[in-house]
Formats: structure tokens, C-alpha cells, sequence
């Protein structure tokens, strides 16, 4: 047990807060108590708790004013571990997008709630760590395996800081390349979790039929080749940091189990009958428009709203190109050390010519050049001659003339783009419009009902031109 740790429990109803102040004293911490929000706010500001654990409906001043009013006395070091009662969670996360470091459901679970002050005590001891970590980001621009002193990456930095030392969910979205599981890490190493295991699993990646297995694992004989019993990434992320990357691509039936997970933080695997206790910080990452992705039915709207307390986006390399220099530096001390090469630097004009490049890769693109020219230069400074054949220009595609192919200009309406699919579709069926129907995937009244739109305008075009 850490040294005495403070904490102050603010309860309107009296029997919970007495049994709640005699479980955490025993526990070895020392306490106070609140008998609602207002009284709460004076102990807080006169004794200096490190951990508040307060409920949420209470009289004169509840829950929410009082993390407001605490995070206006800007104690950035202070722990706020909210009380909800049965289907408030919507208030619980809400809480904690104002700045709750956890919250917990009644009825209270011992286990669990030890669990939640132990981490919070964890995470007061990171402070003072986090304090070096942002000396060397005004310094140095650089915050774990991220690299950046542009104004966006800048707020990125500050944004990560500030969630990292939470146990709150976050949603990190950006395009394919810009180092979404970097930040994922970032968080993980930057939180009191850090010396606990940091799981990533690519949702995209793994076969339907297995996914539910590989997050939840399962007992011996769930289902067929199920030979033994196995851990899921929960399990192996225990007191730790799980990454669900391409969050959008698990199947829907899977999202509903997770979605159970976090808000029970009760994990039961495939097989069996028994549920276990879970202690994990869900990270989520995805490429995709996530609103679009509800809107689309790839991504439960619930999931998505207890994933998203805290979004953090990557921006595309193309939006702050002046950190390409120092992302390159950083490039070439990794590629150096993992093939035994001794590159100096990179000359001017193969920098002028990295910034001059819109990467519509990303950082994933880049770090890809980079090392393909590491490799090939071994020592001295990179040059142009180490880029790829034919960086930096745009292949032009040429029309395919096959007959069977139709172009569409940028421009071009979609009437038109339909008209002229369904005009070279009968051409290539020798006009069989049954058999054209059935490629363009529609009825045969339909066609016939298109076709006489196409023949009208043309009889009033023509007429038009006489």
C-alpha cells in the first residue's frame, strides 16, 4: 500500500458513507467524509485530498458541480472517482468528459473500487514524471514516439497529456498512416498503467468467425477446434491498455458484447459460465468518419458514444509538413540502430523534395522511404538517388479502350454516368435487355422504363435542334 494516501468521500446518504469510509480506511488510506457537494467543496479546499469519490445526485451541490468547481481550483494532481447509481451511466461519462479520472456503479464492488483507488494513487505518482516529459516536449518537440513542434501536433501533445493520466476510453481517428497506434502508446506510457501490458489487435485483420475468440478468449470445447482453454486480450491486458484498432470492422454482434465489458467491467469467455472481473483502458482507433460509420450501421451508436469520451485526431502528413525534418531525424537514429548503418543526415534537395510531396501515405509512407533509403546509402548523407523510381509524380492513368469499359469525367452527373453504363451494357448483351438487366443487377421494367426516358429526351433534343 502507497503512503497514506488521501482520500475524501462525499456521500448524502449515511449509511453508505460511513460503510464506505470504514472499507477505504481499511485499506490503509486516510479519509474524510462530505455529506454532499457544498461541504464537499470546503474539505476538499481545506484538507487537500488527493482522491475525491463522490456520488452524483446529491442535495445542494451534486457530483458534476463539484468535479467542476474542483477543476477549477486546478489541483491537476487530484483523483475524482464518481459514484452513479444504476443507469446513469450517460452521467458517468459524462463526468467523465469534464475531467473524472473513473467512475463506479452501485451497487459498490470492493474489489472493484480498490482496484480504481489504487490506480488513481498510481497516477498522482506519474505527476511529477509527467513534469520532465513536458520540459522535453517544449524543448525537443517530442512526446513518446510522437515528433512535431507544428502548432497541430502541438495541441495533439497537450490534448494527449492531459487524457493520458485518466482511465477514460478514447477514440483516435485519422487516415490510414498517421500513426493512430503511436498515440495509442503514447497514452499508455504517459499513464500510471504503463509498467502493465499495452495489447493491440487489428479488428480488420481477423476472420469473423474468430474475433469473438481472439477479445474474449475461450474455454475448452466453446466450439469446434477449440482444443484448449485461452486468454483473450482482455486477459492479457490486464491492469494494462487494450488498442481495438479499425474499431469499425468488428462485427456487430461482437460490439454488443464489448459494449457490455465496458460498462459492467465484467468479462466472460466464450464456453463459459462464469464472469471475472476485468481492470483495462480501452483505447479505439479507426480511418473512418465515424459518424459516418453509425450512420452506415457499421458501428453501434452506443459503442461509439462509450468510446468516444475523449477523440484525439492524427492529422495527415500533407497539413503540417514542417515537422518532416524532424520526423526524418528521428527516422534515421530507428533505421540506423535496426540495420547497422551510419547515415549522417539527408541532403537539402531530397528534403526539399520530401516536403514538396503531399504523402498521401502518411507517416506509414514516409517512414517507408526513408528506410528503403537508409538501406541503400549505408553511410553519408541520403540524396535524391535514394528515393523510390518515380517519387513525387503522379502516375497518369490511361482510358481503357477494352470495349467493355466506360469513362466517367469528373463532372458528369450521375443520370448521365447511368445512362451510358445501361447504353454500353446493351451493346456488350448484342441488346438482350433480359440478359443486360441481370448484369446491371436491376428489373427488366426498369431497364425498359430508363430506356424510354432515354428515348424521349433524345426525341426532345432532336426536336429542340430542328
Amino acid at each position: 500500500m502507497p503512503v497514506q494516501e488521501k482520500v475524501l468521500i462525499v456521500e448524502d446518504e449515511e449509511n453508505a458513507l460511513m460503510g464506505l469510509a470504514e472499507l477505504v480506511s481499511g485499506w490503509g488510506y486516510r479519509t474524510d467524509t462530505a455529506r454532499d457537494g457544498l461541504e464537499g467543496l470546503e474539505r476538499a479546499q481545506a484538507w487537500q485530498p488527493g482522491i475525491v469519490l463522490t456520488d452524483l445526485k446529491m442535495p445542494r451541490m451534486d457530483g458534476l458541480e463539484l468535479l467542476e468547481r474542483l477543476s477549477e481550483l486546478k489541483q491537476q494532481d487530484q483523483a475524482v472517482i464518481v459514484i452513479s447509481a444504476q443507469g446513469s451511466i450517460a452521467e458517468a461519462v459524462e463526468a467523465m468528459k469534464i475531467g473524472a479520472y473513473d467512475f463506479i456503479q452501485k451497487p459498490i464492488d470492493p474489489n472493484r473500487l480498490r482496484s480504481i483507488l489504487a490506480n488513481a494513487t498510481r497516477q498522482r505518482e506519474t505527476q511529477q514524471e509527467l513534469e520532465v516529459t513536458r520540459r522535453k516536449l517544449r524543448d525537443t518537440g517530442v512526446l513518446g514516439s510522437l515528433v512535431g513542434s507544428s502548432r497541430k501536433m502541438q495541441e495533439l501533445f497537450a490534448l494527449v497529456e492531459r487524457v493520458a493520466t485518466s482511465n477514460v476510453s478514447v477514440l483516435i481517428t485519422g487516415e490510414s498512416g498517421t500513426g493512430k497506434e503511436l498515440v495509442a502508446r503514447t497514452l499508455h506510457d504517459l499513464s500510471p498503467r504503463k509498467n502493465k501490458p499495452f495489447v493491440a489487435v487489428n479488428c480488420a485483420a481477423i476472420p469473423e468467425t474468430l474475433i469473438e475468440s481472439e477479445i474474449f478468449g475461450h474455454e475448452r470445447g466453446a466450439f469446434t477446434g477449440a482444443l484448449e482453454r485461452r486468454a483473450g486480450c482482455f486477459e492479457l491486458a490486464e491492469e494494462g491498455s487494450l488498442l481495438l484498432d479499425e474499431i469499425g470492422e468488428m462485427p456487430i454482434g461482437t460490439q454488443a458484447k464489448l459494449l457490455r465489458v465496458l460498462e459492467d467491467r465484467k468479462l466472460r469467455r466464450l464456453g463459459s459460465k462464469i464472469e471475472s472481473p476485468v481492470d483495462v483502458r480501452v483505447l479505439a482507433a479507426t480511418n473512418k468518419n465515424p459518424d459516418d460509420a453509425v450512420a452506415d450501421g457499421h458501428l453501434r451508436g452506443d459503442l461509439y458514444y462509450r468510446l468516444n469520451v475523449f477523440n484525439i485526431h492524427m492529422p495527415p502528413l500533407r497539413e503540417h509538413k514542417e515537422d518532416i525534418p524532424a520526423i526524418v531525424d528521428s527516422m534515421l537514429r530507428d533505421m540506423n540502430q535496426k540495420h547497422d548503418r551510419q547515415v549522417a543526415g539527408i541532403s537539402e534537395e531530397m528534403l526539399s523534395r520530401l516536403t514538396a510531396y503531399d504523402w498521401p501515405g502518411n507517416v506509414r509512407e514516409l517512414r517507408n522511404a526513408i528506410e528503403r533509403a537508409v538501406i541503400l546509402c549505408g553511410e553519408g548523407y541520403l540524396g535524391s538517388q535514394h528515393l523510390p523510381p518515380g517519387f513525387g509524380s503522379r502516375p497518369t492513368r490511361q482510358p481503357l479502350d477494352d470495349g467493355n469499359s466506360i469513362q466517367v469525367e469528373v463532372g458528369t452527373t450521375v443520370d448521365e454516368a447511368e445512362r451510358r453504363l445501361i447504353i454500353k451494357t446493351l451493346a456488350s448483351t448484342n441488346n438482350n435487355k433480359t440478359k443486360a438487366a441481370e448484369i446491371l443487377g436491376i428489373s427488366l421494367k426498369t431497364l425498359h422504363n430508363k430506356l424510354k426516358e432515354y428515348g424521349s429526351a433524345s426525341s426532345n433534343t432532336d426536336a429542340a435542334e430542328e
